[in-house]
């Protein structure tokens, strides 16, 4: 159900977790979209906090996420903490009786997503995950291609992703995207998460799924290689293989039909490519500054009763179930 709000009402927003992610991706998208503001944000270190919300023009600062959440000044909460923390907080903005954006991936496994969806859909309170490539021009012109039928009946997608070893991942040093009690996945739950959700947005749900994966360098807890395929709810197959310890980078989707195919990566900005009826279409088309401003964007068109948002909490929780069977946990 979408919570209709007046045109002329301004919904303000306290962030979770004021760290990277939030300086040019999510953060400044809340004070560009029209009807928004950015109120409050909330940073265990003091000094950090402030200095972002300094920074940012943002009014109000916190350390302590309860007085932020409820606040009564603040009406919805993004959460921009690593996902082990997602729930957490995710309860308790439920329990304020406020919409909630979380960043993806939604939690660290299926159960924990199912818990945070649950409560959202019991008090009938807007749940939105950050899988803002549901948002993105590119990547909607992607599904116009499939929609439209430029390329047949879809019979096939696959994703090749590949990394090297970063700087920190040879050092060892602590990195929480590589903790697996934090995401067993590693940089698959991070990364991999988004190209998953996109493939079920463009293509449909992902009916049956199986994976393997294994730790092939030892430089951290974590999986760093993992291969799955999957069905979707069309009869489309699907397959991909993730590999963080590579000698060179690659990233490349390729949907594949009965009467040509689509190609494109899912985070470098190439272009996308149209091969059928014997010509190549290339459209390079660009994201916004702030690579969150159509998802945030579109929650307001939620709010004022104009459309759904495209990556909500059961779409989210949809792409949980994946991950989870890929990575073997259910």
């Amino acid at each position: 159900m979408i919570e209709k709000k007046s045109e002329s009402k301004i919904i303000r927003w306290g962030i979770i977790g004021c760290g990277n992610v939030t300086e040019v991706k999510s953060g400044p998208a809340y004070q560009k979209t029209k009807g928004f503001e950015l109120a409050a944000v909330m940073r265990r270190d003091a000094i950090k906090s402030e200095d972002y919300a300094k920074r940012h023009g943002v009014p109000k600062f916190y350390t302590d996420a309860d007085k932020l959440i409820n606040d009564p000044e603040i009406d919805a909460v993004y959460i921009a903490t690593p996902p082990d923390s997602h729930k957490f907080y995710a309860l308790k903005v439920a329990q304020a009786g406020k919409a909630c954006c979380v960043e993806k991936p939604m939690a660290p496994n299926y159960a924990d997503s199912l818990a945070m969806y649950k409560v959202f859909k019991d008090k009938d309170i807007p749940l939105f995950v950050a899988y803002y490539r549901r948002s993105l021009p590119r990547f909607n012109q992607v599904k116009k291609w499939i929609d439209d039928g430029e390329i047949g009946e879809i019979r096939d997608v696959n994703w090749s992703l590949y990394r090297k070893a970063s700087s920190v991942d040879l050092s060892k040093e602590y990195n929480w995207r590589t903790d697996s009690n934090v995401a067993l996945g590693g940089y698959f739950d991070d990364l991999a998460s988004h190209g998953l959700d996109l493939f079920a947005y463009l293509l449909g749900e992902i009916m049956d799924v199986a994976g393997f994966s294994n730790n092939q360098q030892g430089l951290y807890t974590a999986k760093d290689a993992i291969t799955a395929c999957w069905i979707h709810n069309s009869g489309c197959t699907g397959s991909a293989s993730w590999n963080f310890g590579c000698n060179e980078q690659e990233d490349c989707v390729e949907v594949v039909g009965s009467l040509g195919k689509i190609v494109f990566p899912v985070f470098d900005e190439n272009p996308i490519v149209l091969h059928a009826d014997n010509c190549k279409t290339e459209l390079f088309i660009k994201h916004p500054d702030n690579v969150q401003l159509y998802h945030v964007e579109n929650m307001k068109e939620h709010f004022l009763g104009n459309s759904l948002h495209p990556s909500d909490g059961e779409s989210g929780l949809h792409t949980s179930w994946v991950m989870d069977k890929i990575m073997g946990i259910i």
